[in-house]
């Protein structure tokens, strides 16, 4: 706000001194008859222009004023609640959310888990039903405030926000959801679920999802789509572009692909110019690790540089052009998916 006030007395000031200077040079002798283009800069033209850009300066200002009081506005209701400062982390462990839930625990919240093939216990958010079942969560987004675009060593090992309620975001960490899908006697359901920003809620399911490991680049595998009412985008698109656009938007045997190691099928780096980490075809129908736009809808012009589809996608629900609210990513066990839908 100080630098455009600032500029704006200095076009006070300069307007009083051009018009005591034209005063002063009596350069008025513009007539009817003078070409197009002379330059007549009598005292009433210096000030209408003047004033036309005091107007467009007090007009930006204003814009502003109310993008900072909306902002104000959203971080008072961000602070309404009282901060913790400490996260409770439940005492019951097990080999992953469901095997915890199969103890008799019916509260969500955070649990550590230490599947099979792990040499060490880690934090994991459990949601846990009224129907007994258990799913470990590996990714959330909720209001964009953490940034996807990291690289390969942080989504290893994971980023963003465990706590106790719902509402953080974070990505589990590929080398943690290797360990919890290679580790499972049972077939491994991974659930989707999506939230538009009108409200509405859809989910997919895709049975016998796997993560491979490290030296593999964590591929991506899913034996067949479950069911769902979002669609299954994970098996590609026709975007209507080219006639190979299914085959090369499919997820299905992906690598995960970072903008520091690209390991996707495109000639270019399609993590780097979305932004983010996730199983790149050529480059996706679905991407849940994409830029959070408010509102949902954007351009070409606000992708940036690249001019892609980089936000929060599922195409078989909404178009490229819309990003997601809110998401969820979560794993169970093939035997309790069925419990309650």
């Amino acid at each position: 706000m100080a630098p455009h006030l600032a500029t704006a007395g200095g076009l006070l000031l300069l307007f009083s001194f051009s018009s005591a200077q034209i005063q002063v040079e009596n350069l008025t002798s513009c007539t009817p008859n003078d070409g197009f283009g002379k330059y007549c800069p009598t005292a009433c033209g210096v000030a209408d222009y003047l004033l036309s850009e005091l107007k467009d300066l007090i007009s930006s200002d204003e814009k502003r004023l109310a993008d900072l009081k909306q902002l104000s506005n959203q971080l008072k209701q961000k602070c309404s609640n009282p901060c913790e400062n400490t996260v409770q982390i439940q005492p019951i462990t097990g080999a992953d959310c469901q095997d915890i839930a199969n103890k008799g625990v019916n509260t969500s919240g955070i649990y550590y888990v230490k599947p099979a093939k792990a040499t060490e216990q880690f934090l994991v958010y459990c949601e846990i039903d009224n129907f007994g079942r258990g799913f470990t969560v590996i990714q959330r987004r909720r209001d964009g405030s953490v940034d996807f675009n990291k690289n390969w060593i942080q989504y290893k090992e994971g980023f963003g926000y465990l706590a106790p309620n719902n509402r953080t975001e974070f990505w589990l960490g590929n080398e943690k959801i290797h360990q919890l899908t290679a580790s499972s006697i049972i077939p491994t359901v991974l659930r989707i679920e999506l939230v538009d920003w009108e409200g509405n809620k859809r989910y997919a399911d895709y049975n016998m999802f796997r993560l491979g490991p490290e030296v593999d680049m964590y591929r991506l595998t899913y034996g067949y789509y479950f069911g769902g009412d979002a669609g299954d985008a994970f098996d590609g698109f026709d975007f209507g572009d080219d006639p190979s656009d299914k085959f090369y938007t499919s997820h299905n045997g992906m690598q995960f692909s970072t903008p520091d190691k690209d390991n996707d099928k495109y000639d270019g780096n399609c993590a780097q110019q979305d932004g983010c980490g996730w199983w790149m075809n050529r480059c996706h129908a679905a991407n849940l690790n994409g830029k959070y736009y408010q509102g949902g809808r954007y351009t070409e012009k606000d992708a940036g540089e690249y001019g892609y589809d980089n936000g929060i996608i599922w195409v078989t629900w909404h178009n490229r052009w819309y990003s997601l609210k809110e998401t969820t990513m979560k794993l169970i066990p093939l035997s309790r998916i069925t419990a309650k839908q």
